[in-house]
């Protein structure tokens, strides 16, 4: 008897190397956004793609709002084209973060996915900041 899980056959190893390899070139976890911002190693800019007020009662440390429809060639004019953006959103129930993926990578920058988004930046035991100030990024001329 064949459990579920082998009644479809696992892929050649070969080919889950591809494939998992590949994955890591679109995404990236809370867990190294975290390491990266306690290491001082932060070369990327962390993309908060939910909605001001979502934003302004809790994000990740370190993330500027631009929600998804403000993701635009002049919203963006001020960042290289070589800046690497790391976007998430509430969590796995939301794909907003793939919706902003998508316009950034039209736009021509580099783009990476934090899977698990706030819910998951909470089950690391990491904590959220609150805004203080103005939610969405000045750079794209909005106002509070």
């Amino acid at each position: 008897m064949t459990s579920l899980v082998r009644e479809i056959p696992a892929a050649p190893s070969a080919i889950a190397l591809m494939h998992f390899s590949n994955r890591l070139t679109f995404e990236t976890d809370c867990s190294d956004v975290h390491a990266s911002q306690q290491g001082g190693e932060v070369d990327f800019i962390l993309v908060d793609v939910r909605g001001p007020l979502a934003f302004e009662r809790g994000h990740v440390p370190g993330a500027i709002n631009i929600p998804g429809r403000l993701l635009t060639t002049e919203g963006l004019a001020g960042y290289p084209k070589n800046s690497l953006f790391v976007v998430y959103c509430a969590g796995p129930h939301c794909n907003g973060a793939n919706k902003a993926a998508v316009k950034l990578a039209a736009l021509g920058y580099p783009v990476k996915e934090m899977i698990g988004g706030v819910t998951g930046w909470l089950d690391e035991g990491f904590e959220l900041s609150v805004a203080e100030q103005c939610p969405v990024n000045a750079a794209i001329g909005c106002e509070c």
